[in-house]
């Protein structure tokens, strides 16, 4: 699509978005304190941003129990490598790009923690066993070396109504089959909706931890 007005400069932008304040820029650290500390203990929930560097960028989300994310040092922290879909592409930006992002979330908390740094996929196995789910370690693990963190305004959390319950009663009778759909779809794929959901539900029963 063709656009009239399209902004390509950092100078047209700021003149729309004037430059932050003394306050903003501040809360920037290069360490992780007791409040980091806190609230990556207590987040399920992170997504990791990823580039292979030559301009494709990558959003991947990960979860596991509160605490999955292990805080090594006051630099370093640790996130497993879940069993997944094969697809890997987190893990092979970082062969190619080391730089990474990570958004922490707090299911019902309207704050977020922004992390970013650089990125080692380490096998180190007492490192692995000490990240053991259900009994079973990872196989790899990506260590982030963190140059930047800071936590981020709850204003997109109270806009968008994210832990509410209205959005809940407004998103709870959602068809469940939707993967199932639109995976066939997508990939052209010789099954009924029932059988690729068994496939779904299969995985989901015998591939987590």
């Amino acid at each position: 699509m063709d656009f009239d007005e399209t902004i390509t400069t950092v100078e047209a932008l700021r003149e729309i978005i004037a430059p932050p304040n003394e306050v903003v820029l501040a809360k920037e650290i290069s360490a992780l304190d007791t409040h980091c500390r806190d609230f990556i203990s207590r987040s399920p929930f992170i997504i990791l941003a990823s580039t292979d560097g030559a301009g494709s960028i990558d959003a991947s989300p990960k979860g596991d129990p509160p605490g999955f994310v292990q805080v090594l040092d006051d630099t370093t922290l640790t996130i497993p490598e879940r069993p997944g879909n094969h697809r890997a592409d987190t893990l092979v930006n970082l062969v190619h790009h080391p730089h990474i992002g990570v958004i922490f979330l707090i299911p019902g908390t309207r704050n977020t923690l922004r992390v970013r740094g650089s990125a080692r996929i380490v096998r180190d196995r007492a490192l692995l066993d000490s990240m053991a789910l259900g009994g079973k370690s990872p196989e790899l693990a990506i260590v982030v070396d963190m140059t930047v963190a800071y936590f981020h305004c709850a204003k997109c959390i109270i806009r968008s109504k994210l832990w509410s319950a209205e959005q809940e009663a407004a998103n709870a009778d959602r068809d469940d089959r939707l993967l199932a759909r639109a995976m066939i779809e997508h990939g052209d794929l010789p099954f009924s909706v029932d059988e690729m959901q068994d496939i779904i539900v299969d995985d989901e029963a015998n591939r987590l931890y």
